[in-house]
């Protein structure tokens, strides 16, 4: 394997479907909720303005801009427990946006389980939508490719002291103790 296939790095745009729903809430208006990716969608600005998709009664689907998913030949692990859901996820995590068109925008999009678990503390919006079927064979390939199983290492204790036992501390009355009585 080369060094250059070694140190491989693959990314993937992918557009966001953000969803607004009428709420029944009497504190909001809307829901939004990121609810597909489209796998090499065009570039389009998150920040920018949002392509309408489809509508309904109460509700809108928006193209709300392209992101980038990168993987990484070292964490295949969390590829593989995305892959292992039912059904297989893509993270989508949309943060507050207080100056722009919209309450929300999309701020990244990942396909690592441990990535998403991340920005599950803070105030960001994180939620798993449906992987593409294509997108499975992609990243299913690079797992293939990348993915190595770490033997388990049993650990072995180190002796602090030295291998003889002789040469463990002794603890009790040694020279320079005193019991207060010699004072």
């Amino acid at each position: 394997m080369s060094e250059q296939q070694k140190n491989r790095v693959e990314t993937l745009p992918v557009g966001i479907v953000v969803e607004r729903r009428d709420s029944s809430h009497p504190w909001a208006d809307n829901i939004w909720l990121p609810v597909a990716v489209i796998p090499g969608a065009p570039p389009m600005d998150p920040e920018g303005p949002w392509k309408k998709l489809k509508e309904g009664e109460g509700w809108e689907q928006y193209h709300a801009g392209t992101l980038e998913i990168e993987v990484f030949r070292t964490d295949t692990q969390a590829y593989l427990d995305c892959l292992t859901g039912d059904p297989p996820s893509v993270y989508v995590v949309l943060r507050e946006d207080l100056e722009g068109e919209h309450e929300l925008k999309p701020f990244i999009a990942t396909v690592s389980s441990f990535e998403a678990q991340d920005y599950l503390d803070g105030e960001d919006l994180v939620e798993a939508v449906p992987m593409p079927d294509g997108m499975v064979a992609w990243l299913r390939d690079f797992i293939e490719f990348h993915h190595a199983d770490e033997p388990f290492k049993k650990r072995k204790q180190r002796r602090h002291f030295g291998d003889d036992p002789g040469d463990k501390p002794r603890y009790g009355r040694g020279s320079g103790w005193s019991d207060g009585h010699d004072l």
